[in-house]
């Protein structure tokens, strides 16, 4: 939500927070859409996580988050410093939910930049943090 108005929501699927860092590229943002799209999370029906957001027909919320790129490692106040400027940021953003929608998944999303209030039930709970740098 961005103040009384509620911009994306879904059912069955993903909550994606998507932190985009500085030297992120729209091949990075391809891997993790396919990766995402792929990742066998959702359980079947011998209740083993074995079926993608494909399988099940899920939907995607994707929210922009670049607190993600937060580095905590010196001091008491995080330094966002390797987090993508604006403009890149939003970019890459959108580049990632057209590839999502590329690969089958159905995408809602917030507005880039808003304070947004996200709300979310955690179905686990299960939650995965990938980095396109881990490849």
């Amino acid at each position: 939500m961005v103040g009384d108005r509620t911009l994306g929501k879904i059912k069955n699927g993903l909550v994606i927070l998507l932190g985009v860092k500085q030297n992120d590229t729209d091949n990075d943002a391809e891997f993790l859409a396919h990766k995402i799209s792929n990742l066998r999370i959702f359980n079947d029906q011998n209740d083993r996580m074995n079926l993608s957001i494909q399988n099940v027909k899920g939907s995607a919320l994707v929210v922009s988050q670049f607190t993600l790129c937060g580095d905590t490692r010196k001091g008491r106040r995080p330094s966002f410093m390797q987090a993508a400027l604006p403009n890149e940021g939003n970019r890459l953003y959108e580049c990632f939910m057209d590839k999502l929608e590329l690969n089958e998944v159905n995408v809602k999303s917030g507005e880039f930049g808003a304070m947004m209030n996200v709300e979310l039930v955690n179905n686990g709970p299960v939650t995965f943090v990938l980095d396109s740098d881990d490849r």
